[in-house]
């Protein structure tokens, strides 16, 4: 039987170790909520966040802020990088005031409202395939920009340009495997007393560097990685998805998706690990 705090909330997953694949800066509320419920937390991050080797584009696209009618952003690395070049530029909020803004999930929005700015859309499930289709009567003739990631998938640009959009999309910072969590990684996979019961996967990128930081050189199409899966490194090991893009790709790499959180968000993905060990 799990144990249970004094106030009386469920410890489900006491005697549970999770290791957390988030970036460093990033791994807090992931980690803090599932101490609370409990678990043992190993921190080994998956990914790092940089700044881009330039910002001339993105700081070109703020100076021309009056000229956009809606602008996206889909993490709160993006909104970060964003709002801080506002300050570097001295371009101060004004610029935003006209725009309509989409954020991709609850995360994103919260750190946007902190700033004061108000929220347009947020889909009803964070992906960006929902981001599309929540602007899909609304973008027609428009200029809309969406700072992200060096690295990510194409669907919002490509479809909303199907839909009559005239779309910028500019670098806000880039995610790179963080060499440190190599060797740190790998033994804990070996250890007897670090090696988890479950991993957490939050993004697409975070399962590209596990494998890796893994050393596992061959790639998707066609390539085995049974070294990694259910039979080889990762046996007995559970992992846990933020969401279908995520799974979509640990599957790819001939991984198994053992649970997949219906809220795509962290605390979602806490509940469905819970929901597991219940």
């Amino acid at each position: 039987m799990k144990s249970t705090s004094r106030s009386g909330s469920s410890k489900s997953l006491a005697g549970v170790r999770v290791l957390v694949g988030r970036a460093r800066h990033q791994a807090s509320a992931l980690s803090a909520g599932l101490h609370g419920m409990g678990a043992e937390v190993l921190e080994i991050p998956f990914i790092e966040i940089r700044k881009p080797r330039s910002y001339k584009p993105l700081d070109a696209a703020l100076r021309r802020l009056p000229e956009y009618d809606w602008l996206i952003l889909t993490s709160v690395n993006g909104v970060d990088a964003l709002w801080g070049r506002l300050r570097k530029l001295h371009l101060g909020e004004e610029p935003m005031r006209h725009l309509k803004i989409a954020a991709i999930g609850p995360a994103t929005r919260q750190a946007i409202e902190q700033h004061g700015v108000k929220v347009n859309v947020v889909p009803k499930e964070y992906v960006a395939e929902s981001v599309v289709a929540s602007l899909r009567r609304k973008v027609k003739g428009k200029r809309v920009l969406l700072a992200r990631a060096k690295f990510a998938r194409d669907v919002i640009p490509r479809e909303l340009r199907k839909l009559g959009a005239r779309v910028d999309v500019v670098e806000a910072y880039e995610t790179v495997i963080p060499q440190s969590s190599r060797q740190r990684l790998r033994a804990a996979l070996v250890s007897q007393k670090r090696r988890p019961d479950w991993i957490t996967f939050t993004s697409s990128s975070t399962v590209r560097n596990f494998v890796a930081l893994l050393g596992e050189s061959r790639g998707r199409a066609g390539r085995d990685h049974t070294r990694l899966g259910p039979k080889g490194q990762l046996k007995g090991i559970r992992l846990a998805s933020i969401g279908p893009v995520t799974s979509s790709t640990l599957r790819e790499f001939g991984l198994p998706v053992d649970v997949e959180a219906a809220e795509y968000t962290i605390p979602g993905l806490i509940k469905a690990i819970s929901r597991s060990e219940r």
